[in-house]
């Protein structure tokens, strides 16, 4: 894609109701500028694909996406190839809506788990636990950040991370304790409300006091995308009030990459991972 068809990737998102933040763009391009492929007719744009390589051995697919008017006429399979074709050789995961998930399944995709969106009311601020201080994350070193998210993601992103946590009108924030790095989180704006991702924490009184500092200053809904396999994810946000009100199946090729399951409360985004 071209970066201006990449905003039109976007847009396909928002009209599937997949609720994009307003700067994802700039960010997802920076992640992988060759991994968004688009599928034209005509020179009509038809069908789309992100395909983004991370380091290499891994790769995730998103904005699976055929216009609906060339659904049912092969245009989305050509992309899925073309995609599947770029990423060959690495393990590949995505996260798969319900519509789509035994296609993928016939493509060599395993369940690994399920993702389940929470949103509601802003919940109220949440005081850090004894010991430990909440800052700016832009403060911190971006080595420091970065070898952080690698806990969590199971390769290197610096270009997309970088971004993401400084875009305007992100609010990322950091949890510290005996100078050591505790928790993170980064709040974007949407077209409806604020998604919450990526959410780390060392424990649930650290998630909910990162959740409750973003709040203070974020649009409703509020959403965080929590892995069912946190069960004190699934726990906290609940407690805050936010309600199930969609969910993916996180799938791959191979065996699930390991990360710290204990500490991601939230997924950074269903596209990209």
């Amino acid at each position: 894609m071209s970066r201006a068809e990449l905003d039109l990737a976007v847009e396909w998102a928002a009209a599937e109701g997949w609720n994009p933040g307003l700067a994802d763009a700039a960010a997802f391009h920076a992640a992988d500028p060759g991994g968004f492929l688009m599928g034209l007719r005509d020179d009509t744009p038809v069908a789309c694909i992100s395909v983004v390589r991370y380091g290499d051995v891994f790769g995730f697919l998103g904005f699976y996406i055929a216009h609906p008017q060339a659904r049912g006429q092969g245009c989305g399979i050509q992309v899925w190839r073309a995609g599947m074709a770029r990423l060959a050789g690495r393990l590949v995961g995505l996260d798969g809506v319900p519509a789509q998930q035994d296609n993928y399944r016939k493509s060599g995709f395993t369940l690994a788990w399920r993702n389940i969106r929470f949103q509601g009311a802003a919940p109220p601020p949440a005081a850090a636990p004894a010991g430990v201080t909440l800052v700016d994350a832009k403060a911190i070193p971006f080595d420091r950040i970065a070898a952080y998210d690698r806990r969590f993601f199971p390769a290197p992103r610096d270009g997309f991370l970088s971004l993401w946590i400084g875009l305007p009108g992100h609010g990322a924030r950091a949890a510290l304790r005996d100078g050591a790095l505790v928790g993170l989180a980064v709040a974007r704006p949407c077209r409806i409300g604020t998604k919450i991702g990526p959410l780390y924490a060392a424990d649930t009184t650290i998630a909910a006091a990162l959740i409750g500092d973003l709040c203070a200053a974020a649009a409703a809904p509020v959403v965080v995308d929590v892995p069912e396999t946190n069960a004190d994810a699934v726990r906290l946000v609940q407690a805050f009030g936010l309600a199930p009100a969609f969910e993916t199946a996180r799938m791959y090729t191979a065996a699930a990459p390991e990360i710290d399951q204990h500490g991601l409360f939230g997924v950074t985004t269903f596209e990209l991972g």
